[in-house]
């Protein structure tokens, strides 16, 4: 999909007055899911770039409200709060949100990579969110947080499709030896989506945490993708050590973050450089700590 400035500040002005006349502008970004617009100087708008069924659309953005809520009253840092989901109209055909403004700088794959004091944030935001109650709620759904071996489909894909972008035998055999570590006994709640340009910094410090919707129970190592994305080897120990992880929770993690990072370098190679890039600094990483 796309969507216009024009188009959202109509929407805007309709359905949600008391931002009528604010400024309206476009951020460009390398998010993948949704386009965003900021509203004055404490609000943006999120509208989603998929087409999908409205009412499908609706179910997600209300279950997203919910997790966000949760999420914003349980983490350590600045997160978005939602303020209301917008109707289509003005030429847009699906469901769209409005939620509070953080400042912060995104964070980049190397930008921090060599900060402690950045580890030690990532590893103190991780530990808060595993303190949220479960509440009876496991993991359910097909996305990551579950069995690794659940996505041996998808790797496979991956790897046919890496080809000439990676070296791939290399790759299928790190996969072979992640893949066989043993599930979590015990779900935990989880961000979900720790990369890069979800987390927004400021000098050597974490300040903000952004896309909360996917907040919910997973594979306690689901998070520590962030370790891989973001930090160099003495950092990711610093992270380790302070979120005190296991062996094999460690090794979870890392799975975690060789599966998403397969799927970056080939689907984003020509649409979104910098999510290809990100995948590519993720799998150096793990390559070079010899897992």
């Amino acid at each position: 999909m796309t969507i216009t400035t024009e188009q959202v500040r109509s929407l805007i002005a309709d359905q949600f007055p008391q931002f009528r006349g604010q400024d309206i502008r476009e951020l460009g970004t390398a998010g993948t899911v949704n386009a965003i617009f900021r509203i004055g100087e404490r609000h943006a708008a999120r509208f989603p770039l998929r087409i999908t069924n409205p009412a499908d659309c609706l179910r997600n953005l209300e279950q997203e409200i919910e997790a966000s809520r949760e999420f914003h009253g349980s983490c350590p840092f600045p997160s978005p709060a939602p303020v209301g989901i917008g109707r289509q109209g003005a030429g847009f055909p699906m469901p769209w949100l409005v939620q509070t403004w953080i400042d912060g700088e995104v964070a980049t794959a190397d930008g921090l990579s060599s900060s402690p004091d950045f580890a030690r944030d990532l590893a103190y935001l991780i530990g808060a969110l595993r303190k949220v109650e479960l509440k009876g709620r496991t993991f359910s759904g097909p996305g990551r947080g579950g069995k690794l071996t659940d996505h041996d489909a998808w790797m496979k894909v991956c790897f046919e499709k890496s080809e000439s972008l990676l070296d791939v035998v290399r790759l299928r055999r790190m996969w072979k030896r992640l893949r066989a570590r043993p599930p979590s006994r015990a779900d935990a709640m989880c961000h979900k989506d720790l990369i890069p340009t979800n987390l927004l910094v400021k000098g050597e410090r974490l300040i903000g945490v952004l896309d909360t919707g996917g907040f919910g129970p997973a594979d306690p190592a689901l998070d520590l993708v962030a370790a891989w994305h973001l930090l160099n080897r003495d950092p990711r120990t610093i992270f380790r050590e302070t979120l005190g992880v296991g062996d094999l929770e460690w090794q979870r993690g890392a799975a975690w973050a060789f599966q998403q990072a397969m799927g970056l370098v080939w689907y984003y190679k020509d649409t979104n450089p910098v999510m290809a890039e990100l995948g590519r600094s993720t799998l150096s990483r793990l390559v070079e700590a010899e897992l």
